[in-house]
């Protein structure tokens, strides 16, 4: 894990960040438009006369992430590097950070000029850039790890970025929690090894505490849907609840994480390439955790309940069937027609469960839900549904600030009839309308008088990159930590 230290001076100079940005007076826009940041702490004269030359002979841009390291073998810093910080913003910063990390894999230690003028957002940006995209998980010791150990951040007033620093840390070292929690294979992670990880992280914390349900207490309570799920494997479910419960709070906010460890699709089996990733099917009860542990090293001044039902969705004699009628916590019944369409029913206990035990203010839940989020929104793009559209517009707000992306989608009352089913109160899988929407509208019955304050998030496609970009690396991206993390930090 990187060292972050601000400093008012360098005291390395062995490899020395200078920040660049567009320059706005020219019109040629083929041109290298780029100029050196008014810097808060001035390198000796003829350091800024070889970064401004070196502009030119470049054709610097000065864009987010561009990137130039120029080699002086007998000068001091030895090494100069050029970063493109665009308009200044913070996404700028942590798109320039992300670069940096790329840009000086191979260094040890860097010293980064901030700009004179730099304000907090830059300083957490940068920050943030760079702890996401140094991330790398292997179970080897084979392959290249970044050799880039220590930051030095100069600024002009070093205590006054302090708490800038430690919330961008704090932020992407739980993203980085979630990311680890996602990449793990299942032949590890089964549920009890989930609940294990998130005991463990709570074990020297103050504040928070943690209790699992193993599969006796789950059918003593009625938690059906999680244990029809979780009935295949020899894993048994879990039902993870953390809490965060700081004395000053006011507002109680429940998050609900999908835990789905592996998913074969159970009967209605997966195909081979649709199985390999499913690993990944556990990214929203991976999210939720890492953002309360992360509210609570915050100290954020509300109060947090995360249940996160762990299942592993596995074929044997023992496993649900098709057309199977499921008794869920609270009494609502659902038929399903396709075990493959697991994530809902697990999730439907946690908010009934929710609803009736807890009494919060706010109702949260992130899943892995659906293949077809991807197909209406791409990749990086997640679902969000509500019926409030301050609560909605929040956090639509706080996911975008964050450097994450999300679009809202419509809950349309002529899908409504396409969950009628003639055994059950409930059909869970149709096979009419946007299966994204439909899933929605299914979980929304079981979050009772909390409909007008529950927002559901279907982040499928957004919890896995095929490739690095920017501050994501390839594979789990924690989709969803920095985003909660940000709106929880507005809630008193």
């Amino acid at each position: 894990m990187l060292a972050f230290r601000l400093v008012a001076e360098p005291e390395r100079l062995d490899t020395l960040v200078l920040p660049i940005r567009p320059d706005d007076r020219t019109d040629d826009g083929d041109a290298p438009a780029a100029l050196l940041a008014t810097l808060g702490w001035e390198p000796a004269e003829e350091v800024g006369a070889e970064a401004r030359a070196l502009l030119s002979v470049a054709r610097l841009h000065g864009r987010a992430g561009e990137a130039r390291m120029h080699l002086r073998p007998l000068g001091s810093p030895g090494r100069l590097l050029l970063i493109g910080t665009g308009d200044g913003d913070e996404a700028a910063w942590r798109t320039a950070g992300a670069a940096l990390a790329r840009a000086a894999s191979a260094e040890e230690h860097v010293t980064v000029v901030m700009p004179a003028d730099a304000v907090d957002s830059a300083v957490s940006g940068l920050v943030e850039g760079l702890l996401l995209a140094s991330y790398r998980f292997r179970l080897t010791e084979a392959g290249d790890s970044p050799a880039l150990a220590g930051v030095d951040v100069v600024v002009a007033d070093p205590a006054a970025h302090s708490r800038s620093l430690d919330v961008a840390r704090i932020t992407a070292e739980s993203t980085r929690f979630a990311r680890d929690l996602t990449n793990t294979p299942s032949s590890t992670k089964n549920p009890q090894w989930f609940a294990e990880q998130v005991a463990a992280e709570v074990a020297d914390r103050p504040g928070l505490t943690v209790r699992v349900r193993e599969p006796e207490e789950l059918a003593a309570e009625g938690f059906g849907g999680l244990l029809a799920v979780g009935g295949g494997s020899a894993s048994g479910p879990r039902l993870v609840e953390l809490s965060w419960q700081p004395p000053q709070a006011t507002t109680h906010v429940v998050l609900v994480g999908k835990g789905i460890t592996f998913d074969t699709g159970g009967i209605s089996i997966k195909p081979v390439p649709a199985m390999k990733l499913m690993r990944k099917d556990m990214a929203g009860g991976a999210a939720v955790a890492a953002a309360t542990l992360g509210a609570a090293a915050l100290d954020l001044p509300v109060r947090i309940t995360t249940l996160i039902p762990l299942a592993e969705n596995m074929l044997s004699g023992a496993a649900f069937r098709p057309g199977d009628v499921v008794r869920h916590y609270g009494g609502l019944t659902s038929e399903t027609t396709n075990s493959d369409a697991e994530g809902r029913l697990v999730l439907a206990d946690a908010l009934a469960y929710a609803v009736a035990e807890l009494s919060p203010d706010l109702l949260v839940d992130l899943a892995t839900l659906t293949g077809a989020n991807s197909v209406a929104l791409g990749n990086r793009t997640a679902a969000l549904y509500s019926e409030n559209d301050e609560l909605a517009g929040a956090l639509l707000t706080a996911v975008s600030e964050a450097g994450e992306s999300a679009w809202r989608m419509p809950l349309p009352a002529d899908y409504v009839e396409y969950l009628g089913s003639d055994l059950a109160d409930l059909y869970s899988a149709p096979t009419q309308g946007g299966g994204s929407v439909t899933a929605a509208l299914f979980l929304r019955e079981f979050t009772g008088d909390l409909r007008d304050r529950w927002v559901h998030v279907d982040m499928s496609a957004p919890s896995w990159a095929a490739a690095a970009e920017a501050e994501l690396t390839k594979g789990a991206t924690g989709w969803g930590v920095r985003g909660l993390l940000r709106w929880l930090g507005t809630l008193d």
